[in-house]
């Protein structure tokens, strides 16, 4: 990103880019910080753009080799293609020998970085993923949002919100609007604010069901199960998820065995330094014998199911009994 924000500032592009990642928000928003320095307002003779996996690229290439009408540049943007996962004979090549006025830009879901249009674009341009962020970059993000709002929170509740809304920007940027319009007029955002106003993700109904677990209060497990199932939530999609919830804990129980503090383990599992901390914490609760039982048990029970042995909203209920007894 760095890079690619270093090309906006200079006027200085790369002929061809590609822009990917899981986190959608940054995704969008420098596709169009991209678009808005590379054409000019109003310059619609100059600027074209593809979508989907019918673009054909005989007709890409065609375009490309048009020159620009009265302008420096033409500029192709391409979006969701498929080219960077399935066979693309002749962009390739192309790419080698893009013209001096071209700029073309792919906007993908996924890519295979084996790939010839990824090693492609590599040789030839600049490729930036956007992945998911670390939580001290979103807290930074955060708190400069109610910086400039006049607002301040704690560690603790700026942790809350956090475990609340997950780690995707665009959610946590509408979760945070909710929050600001709420508590106008207070310099100080509370628990209680976040609570009031902010939608809990699915995984954080995990998340509380597998701490009433791990405390042994089963009929608190047994009610956030039931929770979840109004909400529509399938129960071998429940079952994924608290099986990988107690896979995460015995994760860190054994890289803390190996003697891993809590910073490394993050940065090792991808997780959030206080997701971690809570997984050490419920990880204290078991033996990591007891941990791989319950993984294997999880996708024993899976098993089960499809071989139509329990029905799957029962076979999910007897273990939360079984694990919270």
């Amino acid at each position: 990103m760095k890079n690619l924000q270093e090309d906006i500032q200079n006027q200085d592009f790369k002929k061809v880019y590609l822009l990917y990642g899981e986190e959608k928000y940054l995704l969008q928003q420098y596709k169009s910080r991209l678009e808005k320095a590379l054409v000019p307002e109003g310059d619609t003779m100059n600027f074209s753009a593809f979508q989907g996996k019918k673009t054909e690229p005989r007709e890409v290439i065609d375009l490309a080799e048009t020159m620009p009408f009265f302008a420096d540049r033409r500029v192709i943007f391409l979006e969701d293609t498929g080219f960077f996962k399935n066979q693309c004979q002749e962009l390739p090549e192309y790419l080698a020998q893009l013209p001096e006025y071209l700029c073309m830009v792919f906007v993908e879901d996924q890519v295979d970085k084996r790939s010839r249009m990824y090693k492609a674009v590599k040789k030839y341009g600049r490729i930036v993923e956007f992945g998911q962020q670390d939580s001290g970059t979103l807290i930074k993000w955060i708190l400069g949002i109610l910086k400039r709002e006049g607002k301040k929170i704690t560690q603790r509740d700026m942790e809350l919100f956090l475990q609340m809304t997950g780690t995707d920007m665009g959610n946590i940027e509408n979760e945070l609007e909710k929050l600001l319009s709420y508590t106008m007029g207070k310099e100080v955002i509370s628990r209680e604010d976040i609570q009031a106003v902010c939608s809990s993700q699915i995984s954080n109904h995990i998340f509380d069901m597998l701490r009433a677990v791990t405390e042994k209060r089963q009929k608190k497990a047994l009610d956030l199960y039931y929770d979840l199932l109004a909400l529509k939530e399938p129960p071998m999609r429940i079952l994924f998820l608290l099986a990988r919830q107690f896979n995460m804990i015995w994760q860190v129980k054994e890289l803390e065995k190996e003697g891993y503090d809590q910073a490394r383990i993050a940065k090792r599992t991808g997780l959030q330094p206080f997701v971690v901390r809570n997984y050490s914490t419920y990880g204290r609760k078991y033996r990591a014998e007891e941990l791989e039982a319950i993984v294997q048990e999880c996708v024993d029970t899976e098993e089960k199911v499809k071989t139509g042995r329990i029905t799957d909203i029962l076979s999910v209920e007897l273990l939360l009994i079984k694990f919270s007894s």
